[in-house]
């Protein structure tokens, strides 16, 4: 199995103490992070998250990043077995983590991320579950598509999940995620006025239609599905109307659960 440093990404985006959390906002939205680290003449100090930026508000937009970082709380060492670091990792609710040379040191040396472990262990190894009939969520947090941004926004904040299923009339249609609000730009909506008519709704920035599995859908696939697309979770449906020349994309299904890339890490290495 390979070490951290075969498969991190070496000298990532980084932002410092001071940088305006407007100008990281912008580097969410433009390079497609998930997690910016926070240094200090390369000495780290803390990560920045998309669900970080969810407390940027039009009251609060003179933050800067060290204002909204938070302590990871996963830390990988270059030397440090894959395996083991994927346990961490998924122990800990996370989906990254920075590496530093040495817990002494904490100079920053790159960075790692649960679709940086899946691929590699995509390669190397066999799935627990041959099909995801058995390690998908069935208890699924969704929202509708008449919803306001302002409290898909705050459900996200609450729940810890990173996107949610769009329902119409006990279907769903599509997917919004935290990048999705983020890169619409109402991230910035002022959470603070009692006005909310002026707020986006989800039909307007949501994904459709979406991607989706089934309970028969192999795990393999639902992997390779998820690192091809770069998503972190997939509707698991019956009954889907498949788009005719997209089969993997539907019109409207039953949701009947989530799959995420967690729930297929721990297949690779529960």
């Amino acid at each position: 199995m390979p070490t951290v440093e075969k498969i991190m990404t070496s000298d990532p985006i980084s932002v410092s103490f001071d940088t305006p959390a407007t100008r990281v906002r912008s580097l969410f939205r433009d390079e497609g992070l998930r997690s910016i680290p926070v240094v200090s003449n390369n000495h780290l100090d803390g990560v920045v998250t998309r669900g970080g930026m969810l407390h940027i508000s039009s009251a609060k937009s003179n933050l800067t990043a060290g204002g909204i970082m938070e302590h990871p709380k996963v830390i990988a060492t270059p030397d440090m077995d894959i395996r083991d670091l994927a346990i961490n990792i998924l122990d800990s609710g996370v989906v990254y983590a920075p590496v530093v040379e040495s817990a002494d040191s904490m100079e920053l040396k790159g960075i790692i991320t649960v679709a940086d472990i899946l691929k590699i262990l995509l390669k190397v190894s066999e799935p627990r579950d041959e099909t995801i009939d058995g390690i998908y969520t069935k208890d699924v947090v969704g929202c509708d598509y008449r919803d306001l941004i302002f409290h898909v926004w705050n459900r996200m904040d609450e729940t810890g999940f990173s996107g949610l299923p769009v329902m119409k009339k006990g279907k769903i249609i599509g997917i919004i995620t935290r990048k999705d609000i983020i890169n619409s730009g109402n991230v910035r909506i002022n959470r603070e006025s009692d006005d909310m008519r002026r707020s986006t709704l989800v039909e307007k920035i949501m994904k459709t239609p979406p991607l989706v599995v089934t309970p028969g859908t192999s795990t393999r696939k639902t992997a390779e599905l998820l690192l091809e697309y770069n998503i972190g979770r997939l509707p698991v449906v019956k009954n889907p109307l498949y788009i005719k020349n997209e089969p993997e994309r539907a019109k409207k299904a039953d949701l009947i659960g989530i799959v995420s890339r967690e729930d297929i890490l721990w297949s690779y290495v529960g």
